[in-house]
């Protein structure tokens, strides 16, 4: 029958000593002897030689006793946090000093990238038990905990790897080296960094290579002359041809080392392929040559058009106001005579009426004094006078348009069956002196009053100005 023995028995049947920090509350001492002495073990007045001494982590007595009873003479004491024999208890068996090393506490870290609060105590708390410092800084420490699952993590590989005696392991890795009962780092394996290794021959190339090589040469660049013969590109197709099994000797070299094979013997192999385009005779541009690509599809060129210019408001037939209706009011407005063509039947402009370049030019004895022009005060040429008549019919038709004009007004102004809004705007059109159409125009478009209003006057006001100047 196996008899199990106490947790804090030696080999011999002997009582594991320990020593409890002196500060620690009353009620934690008598519950640590309790256990201690239920699990087989045994605790002392003074620091024992052999044997555990449990701390509060943090206390200045901690730090005390650690810099008195911490030598490399005593290997077999131990120094563990008080929740030692708790943890014991609950693993059921004593748990191993592995994070040791003549006789002091392996120094760790525990990086950042282990985010979670609990599991840094947890993390902690099994390093001390098992006589590890968790509590060093990245400098110092020998070993650094991260997360694998980070980024962070391949980066602290990359830089501490060259560093002898600097380790970086997962926080995993504690409980594996708690379970194995020992302190075992991560292997380091080999990664071939490429090449060839010591004393490792290359493929020689034959005879059969280089005639090979030419072929391909002379089927794809023909002639040295246009160029391309020591380029990469040439090369990497005929790398690209392994799958086909007429080109099943192309895997005997890289692409590289077929290269540097023409480019070192480019003087004889240019012969062998001058050779073979002789007996070949390729036509320059035939179909599989390197550097000729099949020319694109012609494209029909589409007519440009031009574009038209957005179409501009105009406020009445005769003239356009530029900056007003959806401009600043404040601003003084342009005028813009509209000089589109009036359809006033068939079209006579010189670029149709013309025939001939004579018909442009005054024949040798022409007179001319016909289209004479008017120069400086002289008076008018006999074309451009008025005949008396048509003056005084046309002064007498504006007199009956006037007094028409007047008429018309009066009698909207006097007319109590008028509109309001109406009645404004001939106001308006009276006082500032433009057609009751006009004004409509503008209202109809910005159908605000006052708006109207101060634009016919400053219109009024633009166009007296110039006429004074």
């Amino acid at each position: 029958m196996h008899i199990v023995m106490p947790i804090f028995q030696d080999a011999n049947g002997l009582a594991i000593k320990f020593f409890i920090q002196k500060d620690i509350a009353q009620e934690i001492q008598a519950e640590l002897c309790e256990v201690v002495a239920s699990l087989g073990g045994r605790v002392e007045a003074k620091v024992p030689r052999q044997g555990y001494v449990l701390v509060q982590p943090g206390t200045a007595e901690e730090e005390r006793l650690r810099l008195c009873w911490m030598t490399q003479d005593r290997p077999q004491r131990h120094f563990v946090p008080y929740t030692y024999v708790e943890a014991c208890k609950i693993a059921g068996m004593q748990l191993k000093q592995i994070f040791v090393e003549n006789g002091l506490p392996v120094k760790m870290h525990i990086h950042p990238s282990i985010a979670n609060i609990n599991a840094r105590t947890t993390l902690s708390q099994r390093i001390m038990h098992s006589g590890g410092d968790p509590t060093s800084s990245p400098q110092s420490a020998k070993i650094i905990l991260a997360d694998p699952n980070t980024e962070v993590f391949q980066h602290l590989v990359k830089t501490y790897q060259g560093i002898p005696d600097k380790h970086v392991e997962s926080y995993l890795w504690v409980k594996k080296c708690v379970e194995k009962g020992s302190l075992v780092y991560t292997p380091l394996i080999y990664k071939n960094p490429g090449g060839r290794r010591p004393g490792e021959e290359r493929t020689p190339f034959t005879e059969d290579d280089e005639q090979r090589l030419c072929e391909w040469i002379a089927a794809k660049i023909p002639y040295k002359q246009t160029g391309g013969r020591t380029g990469n590109k040439l090369y990497q197709q005929l790398c690209e041809m392994i799958t086909d099994p007429e080109y099943a000797w192309v895997s005997r070299h890289t692409w590289q080392s077929w290269r540097e094979r023409y480019k070192k013997n480019a003087v004889r192999l240019d012969t062998m392929i001058a050779q073979i385009v002789e007996q070949k005779k390729p036509i320059p541009g035939e179909q599989g040559q390197y550097g000729y690509v099949r020319q694109d599809e012609e494209k029909n060129k589409r007519p440009r058009r031009k574009r038209a210019k957005p179409a501009e408001q105009h406020l009445h037939k005769q003239e356009m106001i530029i900056g007003g209706i959806n401009g600043n009011g404040a601003e003084v407005p342009v005028i813009v005579f509209d000089v589109s063509p009036v359809d006033s039947g068939p079209s006579t402009s010189r670029a149709l009426v013309r025939r001939s370049p004579a018909e442009e030019e005054l024949e040798d004895g022409e007179d001319s004094e016909e289209w004479a022009v008017r120069i400086g005060n002289e008076p008018p040429p006999n074309w451009g006078k008025r005949p008396a008549s048509e003056e005084s019919e046309a002064q007498n038709s504006r007199k009956r348009m006037k007094s028409n004009d007047t008429d018309s007004i009066q009698g909207i102004l006097s007319d109590p069956g008028v509109h309001l809004i109406d009645r404004t705007l001939q106001e308006i059109a009276t006082e500032y002196r433009f057609t009751l159409e006009e004004v409509k125009e503008f209202y109809d478009q910005c159908g605000e009053m006052e708006r109207t209003k101060t634009r016919f006057q400053k219109m009024r006001q633009i166009l007296s100005s110039i006429g004074e100047s």
